[in-house]
């Protein structure tokens, strides 16, 4: 019985866990994006605002996502304005996909 017990605790713990730290995208951004993008996403001197950002409110989730794990440098850059380019970030899966939607809502505002 206690091994059962046992059992059943460890598979509740790593099915919410997985979903829980996944599904946070306001806490990935704050870690990974806000230094550059400003802690509400109003921009800084660095990078650009996403508040109404036209680019994030108007591309699919895929085309955002490219951005962020690929990043934009060089001739690539969209922002010219800015002195540094956006870095690649290692993000993936519902990781990823919680900060698009965290973005998205973001630009909705």
């Amino acid at each position: 019985m206690r091994k059962l017990l046992g059992i059943g605790v460890l598979a509740l713990g790593v099915a919410f866990s997985g979903s829980a730290f996944a599904a946070d995208g306001a806490a990935i951004f704050k870690a990974k994006c806000a230094a550059c993008h400003g802690a509400d996403g109003q921009g800084t001197a660095m990078a650009p605002a996403f508040k109404g950002n036209a680019f994030i409110k108007d591309s699919k989730e895929d085309a955002i996502s490219t951005v962020i794990t690929t990043g934009r440098d060089g001739a690539a850059k969209k922002y010219k304005q800015f002195a540094i380019g956006m870095p690649k970030q290692s993000l993936a899966g519902d990781d990823l996909k919680a900060v698009v939607a965290h973005l998205k809502s973001l630009a909705a505002k």
